[in-house]
Protein backbone atom coordinates (compact mmCIF):
# COMPACT_ATOMS: atom_id res chain seq x y z
CA UNK A 1 0.00 0.00 0.00
CA UNK A 2 1.31 3.46 -1.13
CA UNK A 3 1.23 6.20 1.72
CA UNK A 4 -1.85 8.16 -0.97
CA UNK A 5 -3.71 5.04 -0.22
CA UNK A 6 -3.46 4.85 3.44
CA UNK A 7 -3.91 8.05 4.29
CA UNK A 8 -7.46 7.12 2.56
CA UNK A 9 -7.62 4.15 4.60
CA UNK A 10 -6.73 6.14 7.73
CA UNK A 11 -9.28 8.68 6.81
CA UNK A 12 -12.05 6.38 6.86
CA UNK A 13 -11.33 4.36 9.86
CA UNK A 14 -11.39 7.91 11.56
CA UNK A 15 -14.78 8.68 10.08
CA UNK A 16 -16.48 5.22 11.29
CA UNK A 17 -18.36 6.81 14.56
CA UNK A 18 -16.65 4.68 16.75
CA UNK A 19 -12.83 4.85 17.80
CA UNK A 20 -10.30 2.97 16.02
CA UNK A 21 -6.73 1.48 16.90
CA UNK A 22 -4.27 1.52 14.09
CA UNK A 23 -1.16 -0.29 14.96
CA UNK A 24 2.40 0.94 12.93
CA UNK A 25 4.80 -2.34 12.91
CA UNK A 26 7.85 -2.72 11.36
CA UNK A 27 11.98 -3.39 12.62
CA UNK A 28 13.97 -0.94 14.07
CA UNK A 29 14.85 2.43 12.20
CA UNK A 30 12.47 1.09 9.79
CA UNK A 31 10.42 4.77 9.96
CA UNK A 32 7.52 4.10 11.81
CA UNK A 33 8.04 6.42 14.32
CA UNK A 34 8.59 9.10 11.54
CA UNK A 35 5.39 7.69 9.84
CA UNK A 36 3.20 7.81 13.16
CA UNK A 37 3.85 10.74 13.52
CA UNK A 38 3.01 12.35 10.44
CA UNK A 39 0.10 10.76 9.87
CA UNK A 40 -1.12 11.61 13.35
CA UNK A 41 -0.26 15.25 11.58
CA UNK A 42 -2.49 14.59 9.43
CA UNK A 43 -5.28 13.47 10.71
CA UNK A 44 -5.29 16.18 13.09
CA UNK A 45 -5.43 18.63 10.29
CA UNK A 46 -8.34 17.16 8.75
CA UNK A 47 -10.42 17.78 12.34
CA UNK A 48 -9.88 14.60 13.99
CA UNK A 49 -8.93 13.67 16.74
CA UNK A 50 -5.90 11.37 17.38
CA UNK A 51 -3.56 10.21 20.05
CA UNK A 52 -0.13 8.71 19.37
CA UNK A 53 0.54 6.12 21.44
CA UNK A 54 3.95 4.14 21.07
CA UNK A 55 4.79 1.05 22.58
CA UNK A 56 8.00 2.14 24.03
CA UNK A 57 6.72 3.66 26.75
CA UNK A 58 6.28 -0.35 28.10
CA UNK A 59 10.36 -1.05 28.00
CA UNK A 60 11.17 -2.51 31.64
CA UNK A 61 13.11 0.40 33.74
CA UNK A 62 16.75 0.45 32.86
CA UNK A 63 17.25 -0.48 36.77
CA UNK A 64 15.48 -3.67 36.21
CA UNK A 65 17.02 -4.69 33.09
CA UNK A 66 20.25 -4.45 35.14
CA UNK A 67 19.22 -6.39 37.98
CA UNK A 68 17.50 -9.26 35.64
CA UNK A 69 20.76 -9.18 33.70
CA UNK A 70 19.04 -8.43 30.55
CA UNK A 71 19.96 -4.81 29.89
CA UNK A 72 22.49 -5.76 26.79
CA UNK A 73 18.90 -7.20 24.76
CA UNK A 74 17.45 -4.45 25.53
CA UNK A 75 14.05 -4.33 22.74
CA UNK A 76 13.97 -7.98 22.69
CA UNK A 77 10.36 -8.63 23.55
CA UNK A 78 11.00 -10.30 27.32
CA UNK A 79 12.36 -6.90 28.12
CA UNK A 80 9.07 -5.25 27.88
CA UNK A 81 5.76 -4.94 30.15
CA UNK A 82 3.79 -6.84 27.49
CA UNK A 83 1.04 -7.44 29.89
CA UNK A 84 0.89 -3.66 30.41
CA UNK A 85 1.00 -2.81 27.21
CA UNK A 86 -1.95 -5.22 26.28
CA UNK A 87 -4.35 -3.85 29.33
CA UNK A 88 -3.84 -0.42 28.05
CA UNK A 89 -5.10 -1.43 24.65
CA UNK A 90 -7.86 -2.89 26.32
CA UNK A 91 -8.91 0.47 28.55
CA UNK A 92 -8.47 2.47 25.04
CA UNK A 93 -10.74 -0.22 23.66
CA UNK A 94 -13.54 0.69 26.02
CA UNK A 95 -13.75 4.19 24.84
CA UNK A 96 -15.59 5.04 28.13
CA UNK A 97 -15.56 8.43 29.79
CA UNK A 98 -12.17 7.89 31.16
CA UNK A 99 -9.05 9.58 30.32
CA UNK A 100 -6.76 7.99 30.03
CA UNK A 101 -2.73 8.13 30.37
CA UNK A 102 -0.21 5.70 28.58
CA UNK A 103 4.12 6.09 29.26
CA UNK A 104 6.48 7.43 27.15
CA UNK A 105 10.04 6.06 26.43
CA UNK A 106 12.32 9.24 26.87
CA UNK A 107 15.69 8.35 24.56
CA UNK A 108 17.78 10.51 26.44
CA UNK A 109 16.88 9.17 29.65
CA UNK A 110 16.78 5.46 28.38
CA UNK A 111 13.51 4.76 30.96
CA UNK A 112 10.26 5.62 30.51
CA UNK A 113 7.75 8.19 32.03
CA UNK A 114 4.51 7.01 33.40
CA UNK A 115 1.78 8.61 32.51
CA UNK A 116 2.78 11.03 29.85
CA UNK A 117 0.53 10.75 26.82
CA UNK A 118 -2.98 11.76 27.38
CA UNK A 119 -5.86 9.44 24.97
CA UNK A 120 -9.36 11.66 26.22
CA UNK A 121 -12.68 10.16 25.80
CA UNK A 122 -13.14 12.02 22.47
CA UNK A 123 -10.21 10.23 20.96
CA UNK A 124 -11.30 9.23 17.55
CA UNK A 125 -8.33 7.11 16.22
CA UNK A 126 -5.45 5.77 18.65
CA UNK A 127 -1.96 5.14 16.43
CA UNK A 128 -0.27 2.75 18.50
CA UNK A 129 3.36 2.03 17.42
CA UNK A 130 5.94 -0.54 18.42
CA UNK A 131 7.66 -3.54 16.97
CA UNK A 132 5.95 -6.47 18.24
CA UNK A 133 2.00 -5.88 17.59
CA UNK A 134 2.25 -8.88 15.18
CA UNK A 135 3.78 -11.00 17.49
CA UNK A 136 2.35 -14.63 17.50
CA UNK A 137 3.09 -15.05 20.86
CA UNK A 138 1.14 -14.20 24.46
CA UNK A 139 -0.15 -11.64 25.52
CA UNK A 140 1.50 -9.79 22.37
CA UNK A 141 -1.30 -11.85 20.30
CA UNK A 142 -4.60 -10.57 22.68
CA UNK A 143 -2.88 -7.47 21.53
CA UNK A 144 -2.78 -7.64 17.89
CA UNK A 145 -7.03 -8.51 18.85
CA UNK A 146 -7.47 -5.28 20.21
CA UNK A 147 -6.58 -3.52 17.60
CA UNK A 148 -8.34 -2.69 14.22
CA UNK A 149 -5.40 -3.21 11.76
CA UNK A 150 -1.92 -3.47 11.97
CA UNK A 151 0.54 -1.71 9.10
CA UNK A 152 4.30 -2.90 8.34
CA UNK A 153 6.53 -0.46 7.83
CA UNK A 154 9.02 -1.98 5.41
CA UNK A 155 12.67 -0.52 4.61
CA UNK A 156 15.45 -2.05 2.80
CA UNK A 157 17.50 -3.70 5.33
CA UNK A 158 21.00 -1.69 4.36
CA UNK A 159 19.38 1.50 4.96
CA UNK A 160 18.02 0.50 8.33
CA UNK A 161 20.71 -0.90 9.77
CA UNK A 162 22.45 2.62 8.97
CA UNK A 163 20.01 4.44 10.29
CA UNK A 164 19.68 2.01 13.53
CA UNK A 165 24.03 2.70 13.82
CA UNK A 166 23.77 6.62 13.25
CA UNK A 167 20.79 6.49 16.24
CA UNK A 168 22.73 4.91 18.82
CA UNK A 169 26.10 7.21 17.83
CA UNK A 170 24.22 9.61 18.74
CA UNK A 171 22.51 8.80 22.04
CA UNK A 172 26.19 8.10 22.88
CA UNK A 173 27.23 4.65 21.84
CA UNK A 174 31.17 4.67 20.40
CA UNK A 175 31.34 3.26 16.70
CA UNK A 176 32.10 0.45 17.63
CA UNK A 177 29.26 -0.19 19.74
CA UNK A 178 26.67 0.71 17.68
CA UNK A 179 27.94 -1.54 15.12
CA UNK A 180 27.71 -4.22 17.62
CA UNK A 181 24.86 -3.36 18.46
CA UNK A 182 22.75 -2.96 15.07
CA UNK A 183 24.29 -6.50 14.24
CA UNK A 184 23.79 -8.44 17.17
CA UNK A 185 20.88 -7.95 19.21
CA UNK A 186 19.18 -5.38 17.27
CA UNK A 187 19.06 -7.48 14.21
CA UNK A 188 17.75 -10.69 15.80
CA UNK A 189 15.00 -8.34 16.88
CA UNK A 190 14.93 -7.12 13.47
CA UNK A 191 14.29 -10.65 11.69
CA UNK A 192 12.24 -12.17 14.36
CA UNK A 193 9.73 -8.68 13.64
CA UNK A 194 10.04 -9.22 9.53
CA UNK A 195 8.72 -12.88 10.34
CA UNK A 196 4.87 -11.45 11.37
CA UNK A 197 5.20 -8.99 8.16
CA UNK A 198 2.77 -11.63 6.40
CA UNK A 199 0.27 -10.98 9.32
CA UNK A 200 -0.34 -7.39 8.38
CA UNK A 201 -3.19 -5.83 7.02
CA UNK A 202 -0.69 -3.95 4.38
CA UNK A 203 2.55 -3.08 4.25
CA UNK A 204 4.22 0.01 3.65
CA UNK A 205 6.99 1.06 1.68
CA UNK A 206 8.00 4.47 2.67
CA UNK A 207 9.69 6.85 0.49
Amino acid sequence: MGVDGALGRAVELAGRGRRAILGITGAPAAGKSTYAAGLAAELSSRGHKVALVPMDGYHLAQAALERLGIAEVKGAPHTFDAGGFVALLERLRKQDDETVWAPRFDRELEDSIAASIQVDAEVEVVLVEGNYLLLDQEPWATGRRLMDEVWYVDLADDVRQARLEARHRQFGRSPEEARERTLGSDEHNARLIAATKPAADAILQLP
